[in-house]
């Protein structure tokens, strides 16, 4: 898969949420998606790093310290 690819699933899906949204203003449209991709990408990525923090932080482009904070505010440590 590709940027490309992945540029045309984002776009499909912000027209359908505007689409379902049928006239309604929305409302935070940045953050609503930039959460909702958050988590299930954290989620993938630390699945292939094998749980590996420094791994998938690394992969992220992030510090595994911001790694550490992103897995706690989505609750994906125990």
């Amino acid at each position: 898969m590709t940027k490309k690819d992945i540029d045309a699933c984002i776009r499909t899906s912000v027209e359908q949420y505007l689409k379902d949204l049928r006239g309604a203003e929305p409302d935070a449209l940045h953050e609503l998606f930039l959460s909702a991709a958050e988590k299930p990408l954290l989620e993938v990525v630390l699945r292939h790093a094998e749980g590996n923090q420094s791994k998938a932080a690394e992969w992220l482009g992030i510090n595994r310290n911001t790694l550490r904070r992103k897995l706690l505010d989505h609750k994906l440590l125990k």
